[in-house]
């Protein structure tokens, strides 16, 4: 075995939680100590290895220990040819270890970057958890349709495998998106099994791939019923296929819409520019803008430089509060007579503490969270989405509440782990307990 296939398995071992059953996993040589062998007394023990050391396997399996080995052919214990079968091996092996039909596989598909970020806090474990979860990656180096044979359910990230986008398709997605083989290949494996559980369904997520479809679903926000309470609405915006149009300023004014603008890509997600936007403060300042058409032209809502982000996971409702963009006129005055140009995800303009503390000494209206947390049930209906997040920004004089983003499986890493996993597995098993509910009837 190579250095890096080790370094492969001691990554297995520090990367997923495994609970209280002891999993050894080695590529060098060792030997058995007194609490290795004390363990098997108590619990249920699996050994990887990538090489054969019969005399250590064999005392292992004379203590119970039930011994994978990856990469080599050895008699007697159960072998797989590849690194990335292991996690999937020893998931199956615990289900039937512990005997119970209650205990899901769950395979999940997103980017490693989001994978690490879920199994450092815990998220992933390849023990069960208390809700009788199991966590592991699908390779797609590996045929999936076996894989998808060995889980009972599917957690995705499918915008993390979008190679390529039409935006003139953007409102008969899916058509127009390119997406990895991998994920191409899950995608026709449900549909060839209708009763097969993902979180969540394809169908549901591609709207929010489109701004102006987001924008769409939130006004019908006003539905709700907000009498004695702030208004809730989608913020005022327009969709543009130039910026050269000779009528935009009535276009403008019969959306509502008044300067500085916010000037975002209608595609929301999956491309490397669907974040790159601008901040343009009068019409002149259009012409020759490099946000990608078609855009939406949005308006932007002084909000104290303060944003809420809310998260709904299952039936649980979560926010948190992040310093945000700053007030139009402190931009405008360091805008140098230019658009401001931004990648939302990697330089938003950020109020500084000095105007963060100005912000602070005006009469700033605070979230009314049982109002957006109403919302959230409402958008949770209308999306058939079990994991979401929005964002909401409240305001400066009429304390509207303004719902300007909508996205699917965010991090929710402002929210406590000791809160979020719990929710995020309790969701996991009331959607899997809903979908095969629904077709056992």
């Amino acid at each position: 075995m190579s250095i890096n296939e080790s370094g492969f398995l001691e990554k297995v071992a520090s990367s997923h939680s495994f609970g209280c059953m002891p999993l050894l996993v080695k590529s060098g040589n060792c030997s058995p100590n007194e609490s290795m062998l004390e363990w098997s007394q108590t619990s249920s023990c699996f050994y990887a290895t990538s090489r054969a050391h019969k005399g250590l396997i064999s005392e292992l399996q004379n203590h119970n220990w039930k011994v994978v080995s990856v990469g080599n052919e050895v008699p007697g214990v159960l072998n797989v040819g590849m690194l990335q079968e292991l996690l999937l091996t020893l998931a199956t092996l615990i289900k039937i270890e512990i005997g119970g039909s209650s205990v899901l596989v769950i395979g999940y598909v997103m980017k490693q970057s989001r994978e690490v970020d879920f199994a450092r806090r815990g998220a992933f474990p390849i023990y069960p958890s208390k809700h009788s979860l199991i966590f592991v990656p699908l390779s797609f180096e590996l045929p999936l349709s076996s894989q998808l044979q060995e889980v009972d359910m599917v957690l995705h990230k499918i915008t993390d495998e979008i190679v390529k986008i039409d935006p003139n398709c953007s409102t008969d997605f899916p058509k127009g998106i390119s997406f990895s083989a991998g994920m191409s290949e899950i995608i026709r494996f449900v549909e060839e099994h209708p009763d097969f559980c993902i979180i969540d369904p394809f169908k549901n997520i591609y709207p929010l791939l489109d701004r102006l479809q987001i924008q769409n679903i939130l006004v019908r926000l006003k539905e709700l019923g907000t009498e004695g309470k702030p208004k809730l609405r989608a913020p005022y915006s327009l969709k543009v296929d130039n910026f050269h149009d000779g009528e935009l300023d009535k276009h403008l004014a019969e959306a509502n819409l008044s300067f500085p603008l916010i000037v975002k890509p209608q595609v929301a997600c999956g491309v490397a520019d669907a974040h790159n936007m601008a901040l343009v403060f009068q019409i002149e300042e259009l012409s020759n803008l490099g946000v990608p058409l078609p855009a939406v032209l949005q308006e932007y809502v002084d909000h104290g430089s303060k944003i809420f982000k809310f998260y709904v996971i299952g039936d649980k409702v979560f926010h948190a509060i992040r310093n945000s963009m700053p007030n139009a006129s402190f931009l405008k005055s360091s805008s140098g007579g230019e658009p401001l140009t931004f990648n939302s995800l990697k330089t938003l303009p950020v109020a500084t503490k000095e105007q963060q503390l100005q912000a602070s000494m005006r009469d700033s209206k605070s979230v009314d969270a049982d109002l957006v947390e109403e919302a959230a049930k409402f958008l949770k209906g209308l999306l058939g989405l079990t994991i979401f997040g929005f964002d909401v920004v409240v305001q400066e004089g009429t304390g509207d509440h303004v719902i300007v983003d909508l996205n699917y499986l965010p991090s929710f890493k402002e929210v406590p782990d000791s809160e979020a996993v719990p929710a995020f597995w309790d969701a996991i098993r009331q959607a899997y307990e809903l979908k095969s509910g629904k077709a056992q009837t």
